[in-house]
């Protein structure tokens, strides 16, 4: 793999799980990071990890739907390093999990702002930097919404994550011309906190029972950094070819319950 001494990447979610994950990966490799996130204290314990392996960061506390906050951070990154090379749009929440009938639109709409609006903002910003001088973007989607529709009450968690691979497939053609890749993730089942924030309502009115074979090494969960050495390899020139693909990482496990 080519080195990536001196890129520099914009990562989102990074105080913890996947986000966190990729960001100390990427520091190992000489990346230079602005890491963004929601929370104060997850950011800044991400960012002290960060500095531990000899990586350089800027922390940046944001609302990722938030245009004003977006555009000043990524402005913030491009002043301070000069450029942007990398994108890894991964901020998102489960947030309500719940039968339509109980979903208020409100909370329909926060899952909706921050996946997939925040997905759009963290890109729209950074373009104007990876035009300089062509790049890749990852965006972290889901296998739900992509090919597994069996998770109970998530309509409006699959439908940003859904929304989230058609956004990369529509601007990796946009943006080809100026040599900037963008490719979607979809991990399945993963060992982060996510599940310690989402809120369950109603859900077990709706659920649809599902036997699941034992001792199937499918179904065992991965983890973050799984995850983060696909980002890396989307990053890498490794990856040179790939772009406009959705990839999922879930060891085939949403084939099985799709």
């Amino acid at each position: 793999m080519k080195s990536l001494e001196g890129r520099v990447a914009v990562v989102t979610g990074a105080g913890s799980g996947i986000g966190k994950a990729a960001a100390i990966l990427l520091a190992k490799q000489g990346v230079k990071l602005a890491a963004l996130d929601f929370s104060q204290d997850e950011l800044n314990q991400s960012s002290e990890e960060i500095k531990q392996n000899g990586g350089t960061v800027l922390p940046l506390v944001v609302d990722v739907s938030n245009p004003e906050q977006m555009q000043k951070a990524i402005q913030q990154t491009g002043d301070k390093f000069g450029r942007i090379d990398f994108v890894f749009a991964n901020a998102g929440i489960n947030g309500v999990l719940a039968p339509l009938e109980d979903l208020d639109p409100d909370e329909w709409d926060k899952i909706l702002d921050t996946n997939l609006k925040g997905t759009f903002l963290t890109v729209k910003y950074a373009v104007p930097f990876l035009k300089k001088q062509g790049g890749a973007v990852v965006i972290t989607a889901s296998v739900n919404g992509t090919r597994n529709f069996s998770n109970t009450g998530a309509s409006a968690y699959s439908s940003s994550k859904a929304g989230q691979v058609a956004f990369a497939k529509m601007i990796a053609l946009e943006l080809a011309e100026w040599k900037i890749r963008v490719n979607a993730i979809c991990p399945g089942a993963i060992r982060t906190n996510i599940e310690t924030k989402t809120e369950h309502r109603n859900t077990d009115e709706i659920k649809i029972p599902v036997e699941f074979p034992e001792k199937v090494a499918a179904l065992e969960p991965g983890t973050a950094e799984d995850v983060a050495e696909l980002v890396l390899f989307l990053m890498s020139d490794s990856s040179k070819h790939i772009s406009g693909s959705e990839i999922w990482i879930d060891a085939g496990g949403s084939l099985l319950v799709g």
